[in-house]
């Protein structure tokens, strides 16, 4: 639901309570248009990252009570070059990755035009650097690979062989391992909540055959280690008529994984080998679903 505001709940989904909105403490010239990211701190106590389109950032201490805007973030040098291609007036924060090991270092991707980082909870920031990717999509970090940064881009359309990075020093520089990929506009992307070295990724060779429904192909890689990508298809509906999937890792199963598109849920318990459908109710009926999420087990 796009807006500017939060809703919350105690029990699991069955109720929400509206906490308020972003609009008070911000203080840029345009006005928000609605909230695009959302990441809670495994670190901070009690502290939650939002995004908004135009782009800015914003910190909770409280679990959403109550909002502070980051605002060094708008100064960053490269803040007046962002720009969404469909509506180049503006951007938005696409991904807010909070580091699970390094307390209050934070990565963020804006569509389009930076990857940034903060080692300070958000109070200072540090810019883009040249090579790093510049349309990151999807980004990731895993507990048992301290300092590694995952990204899936659509910078492959441009330059094929850009759209899947990762770096081993928390951003300050990439490599592109792409042995396999046919598909370099990439979308979504998951870890192995086990396996740093198993990854799974959503593509397909255009934004347009991404996400519009008329002409949509979109395909499912996996890579383990240092192994060329293997397109996946074992379980998945054909790729005619298929947006581009949303990946999540299962926190608490290790090699699962699930997929969500305008086809159905699907789920793999085989680190992305195979995949099975899980039937949402009649009610839900995905088009372009926006995001996945899969908390950990209840104790």
């Amino acid at each position: 639901m796009k807006g500017s505001g939060f809703w919350i709940t105690s029990d699991g989904g069955r109720s929400w309570q509206w906490i308020g909105s972003l609009t008070s403490v911000y203080s840029g010239e345009k006005p928000i248009r609605y909230i695009s990211a959302l990441a809670v701190s495994p670190l901070e106590r009690e502290v939650i990252y939002a995004g908004t389109d135009p782009s800015a950032m914003f910190k909770s201490e409280n679990f959403g009570r109550s909002w502070v805007e980051l605002t060094s973030f708008r100064d960053l040098p490269s803040a007046p070059t962002w720009s969404f291609p469909p509506e180049p007036s503006t951007s938005h924060i696409k991904w807010i990755e909070p580091d699970p090991i390094v307390y209050g270092r934070v990565f963020v991707a804006v569509e389009a035009g930076a990857l940034v980082r903060t080692i300070d909870g958000g109070h200072t920031w540090e810019d883009r650097l040249p090579d790093s990717p510049y349309d990151s999509h999807t980004l990731a970090t895993h507990p048992l690979a301290p300092h590694k940064l995952y990204s899936a881009a659509g910078d492959g359309v441009s330059n094929p062989g850009r759209g899947y990075n990762e770096s081993m020093d928390a951003g300050l520089t990439w490599q592109r391992p792409n042995e396999g990929l046919e598909h370099h506009y990439l979308w979504g992307l998951a870890v192995d909540s086990g396996n740093p070295d198993i990854v799974v990724v959503s593509g397909a060779s255009t934004p347009w055959k991404a996400h519009n429904i008329g002409v949509a192909e979109s395909f499912i890689y996996r890579r383990e280690k240092d192994s060329p990508w293997q397109k996946v298809t074992q379980g998945l509906p054909p790729i005619i008529g298929t947006i581009v999937w949303r990946l999540v890792a299962d926190v608490s199963r290790a090699g699962t994984f699930y997929a969500l598109s305008n086809k159905e849920l699907y789920m793999s318990e085989d680190t992305g080998l195979s995949w099975r459908q899980i039937h949402l109710p009649s009610s839900i009926k995905p088009t372009e679903p926006l995001g996945i999420a899969v908390g950990p087990d209840e104790k």
